[in-house]
């Protein structure tokens, strides 16, 4: 893994396939101590709630905070960014204000292209629909088609993520979500790191 590469830890309780089997007050602490930014659900599939943004900027007030969830609505962002996160993802589509402060996650991958220029982007390598109904996740294209296909963007990978090793090279940033342990011991027994 690059050593300019931004790890970006997940406090993830759950998803709607699984649980982590372990509480939001567990893995909050490893999260800030593995992360160069956190990661904080706003949606309740995932074991997260728009409270936890706020109590994640009163427990850790230096540390830059992602609000992670779908935000269908820019009013959604507004208050993801009111109560205390540095930036906010945003699912599926372009926001119409506070661009600065959002990534963007797209469905699909010809509509990365569609993405205006100057956002950071999230390339997920799970397809978001089968997880939202509970299937088994499928393999998109991976990390390595996205940054061919735009070579200059900030883009973030994400998703099937166990040690240092899976990091693209080229990844501007990284985000750790159910593996979060096992990154962490990849991380601590890395040489480079």
């Amino acid at each position: 893994m690059n050593t300019d590469t931004i790890v970006i830890a997940e406090v993830k309780p759950c998803s709607p396939t699984m649980s982590t089997g372990q509480t939001w007050e567990e893995l909050f602490p490893l999260a800030c101590e593995v992360g160069d930014w956190i990661s904080i659900h706003t949606n309740p599939l995932f074991g997260g709630s728009m409270e936890y943004i706020t109590k994640a900027r009163e427990l850790a007030p230096g540390k830059v905070i992602l609000a992670k969830g779908f935000h269908f609505t820019d009013e959604e962002v507004d208050e993801a960014l009111a109560r205390g996160a540095n930036y906010v993802l945003v699912v599926g589509r372009i926001p119409e204000r506070n661009e600065s402060q959002c990534l963007i996650e797209p469905y699909y991958f010809e509509d990365l292209e569609k993405i205006p220029s100057g956002f950071r982007i999230v390339w997920n390598s799970r397809d978001i629909f089968a997880l939202i109904n509970a299937k088994e996740p499928k393999i998109k294209e991976g990390f390595e088609e996205a940054r061919k296909l735009l070579p200059d963007a900030w883009i973030c990978q994400a998703s099937n993520i166990l040690t240092v090793d899976d990091v693209h090279p080229t990844a501007n940033a990284v985000l750790i979500g159910t593996n979060l342990e096992s990154f962490a011991k990849s991380l601590h027994n890395s040489p480079a790191m």
